[in-house]
């Protein structure tokens, strides 16, 4: 006789009534039925409500779909943090396309390959960009509808395309019925990494990743109904860090800025009740020199990139500012680790509360495995706080894969985890620390630097405003610690005060030779391009 089945395997399948495919739309629709007067965007004089996003959404998608535009066709976006941009994260997803938001600072070769490699159909373009877009079409033979977008608050620019944006969603349907995927596998949004060793690749995010980042943000940060989010972090960033998902889940009010600028961002606070931002480092040191009062109220900070200097954590949260440390990467949706705090901390002094913060930490609940371990083996190494490994993740916020690139793809998932490419130790307690990229370790003489940690010894020197290390070739050490330093307004150093910093505070082989003075080159996310400052060091050797 056959085994009868088990009866937790009939009469239970999925169905209408039980599963729904995840996916980050239906956060818009619930917040427009539940808060529809609440104001859901701030951009100038322009306000939004909850209901009035929903329907400006829904005539995207149908204004695409009268293009043609449908289920796997590419829409890029080319803006800055502006309504628009809010928007496409929507009405774009709403038409079953795929969202690729482009860095508003590559350059038109950059550009014309990722619209080619990821087939755009339809680029939005802020008018502010008409020049390089222009010059990308023109190395394009099949070139995509190009939809302008004239912002009032932005410099103008001359129009590119046939359609003006506002008209466009003019001709859609404010009753449209959005395309909700039929998997939540199914392709959401498209991210290109940086290309810094070639041409860059497209990271491919689905509909399920989306929409568990977005609560992953909300789970990690504590984050209660109604925040207003201030856009510093580029909203082409990972998609925001997936940010426009996360505020919209929880009804709050995204306030739009167009470029980061200290002055901006505190008027902003003090006139529209901010609550919550995010940005690299960067912005902190920008924030931090800008003022020397504390804030009236406490601010949530979300930071990542490069690891925080102790020293600028501690002076913003002196300011009033309440730092929350992630780390994550483009294949991972933005953040994916955070420094999670315990209340036994706060009694510490403010430079061990520092120290504790700066490290990256554990995995948000939404990711599935965090380990450090031998790149060869895949074996976790001992968690001393010392013993140095690749970090590994694993779970439903990592992508789908690199589009059109099966062979990067297989070697980023080698042995069923995801290789970040970051070098770290784990603490005792769990927590992992970012050392270096694994392309920034400096070796010199057979013993590994950390840029890192230079880099946090450089930025305690009371004339460093910021700073930078990476490898100068050496003859007889192989490679030795190179610092780019931008010094305070006001201040002056030589090369050697900084220098003899560095040896009171650190082992002598890891202080840096080299010491160069001026602007650091950055990305616009306000990450620091060390492959520039690499190439600088050698031509300097």
């Amino acid at each position: 006789m056959p085994d009868a089945p088990h009866p937790y395997e009939t009469g239970l399948d999925k169905n209408a009534a039980n599963y729904v495919p995840l996916s980050p739309i239906g956060f818009l629709r619930r917040s427009a039925a539940v808060y529809p007067q609440r104001i859901s965007v701030i951009h100038g004089e322009r306000r939004y409500t909850w209901a009035q996003s929903l329907e400006r959404c829904r005539r995207l998608a149908s204004a695409l779909s009268k293009h043609g535009i449908g289920r796997g066709d590419t829409v890029a976006l080319m803006a800055p943090n502006v309504p628009e941009g809010f928007e496409a994260h929507f009405g774009v997803p709403m038409a079953g396309a795929v969202l690729n938001a482009l860095n508003i600072r590559l350059d038109a070769e950059t550009i014309a390959f990722i619209l080619g490699h990821g087939e755009a159909r339809v680029l939005i373009i802020d008018t502010e960009f008409a020049p390089v877009i222009g010059r990308a079409l023109a190395l394009l033979d099949e070139k995509p509808l190009v939809i302008d977008i004239a912002d009032p608050l932005g410099p103008g620019g001359e129009r590119l395309g046939a359609l003006d944006y506002e008209a466009f969603l003019a001709d859609g349907d404010p009753d449209f019925a959005e395309l909700t995927p039929e998997d939540e596998w199914e392709a959401i949004a498209l991210n290109y990494t940086s290309g810094t060793t070639g041409n860059p690749k497209g990271v491919v995010y689905h509909h399920r990743g989306a929409y568990l980042n977005a609560l992953g943000n909300i789970l990690t940060w504590g984050m209660r109904q109604h925040p207003v989010y201030l856009w510093t972090l580029p909203m082409f960033h990972c998609n925001g860090w997936c940010f426009p998902w996360t505020i919209t889940a929880l009804a709050g009010t995204h306030v739009c800025l167009r470029r980061v600028e200290a002055a901006a961002i505190y008027d902003a606070i003090e006139q529209h009740g901010v609550t919550h931002l995010c940005g690299a480092p960067i912005v902190m040191t920008v924030l931090l020199h800008a003022r020397d009062e504390p804030l009236p109220r406490p601010i949530e900070m979300m930071t990542a990139g490069a690891a925080p200097p102790a020293a600028v954590i501690g002076g913003m949260e002196a300011l009033g500012f309440k730092i929350t440390h992630v780390y994550g990467l483009t294949e991972v949706y933005g953040p994916a680790v955070i420094c999670a705090w315990h209340d036994e901390w706060d009694g510490l002094d403010a430079a061990e509360r520092a120290r504790l913060k700066s490290r990256q930490g554990v995995n948000y609940p939404v990711l599935d495995g965090l380990m450090v371990a031998d790149p060869e083996t895949l074996q976790p190494v001992p968690s001393d706080g010392a013993t140095m490994g690749e970090v590994f993740m694993r779970g439903n916020i990592v992508m789908k894969g690199y589009l059109k690139n099966p062979m990067a793809s297989e070697e980023a998932f080698a042995g069923g985890w995801f290789h970040t490419g970051d070098l770290g130790v784990a603490h005792p307690d769990g927590y992992i620390e970012i050392k270096d990229r694994s392309k920034d370790i400096i070796i010199s003489g057979g013993e590994n630097i950390s840029t890192i940690e230079v880099e946090d010894v450089l930025y305690r020197h009371p004339a460093v405003l910021e700073a930078a290390v990476v490898a100068r070739p050496d003859e007889r050490w192989g490679e030795t610690p190179c610092a780019f330093v931008t010094l305070k307004p006001g201040t002056a150093a030589e090369p050697a005060d900084i220098i003899a910093f560095c040896r009171q505070h650190m082992a002598h082989f890891k202080a840096p030779r080299h010491i160069v003075f001026g602007a650091l080159p950055k990305t616009s996310t306000g990450k620091i391009q060390k492959y520039v400052l690499r190439d600088r060091a050698r031509e300097a050797e």
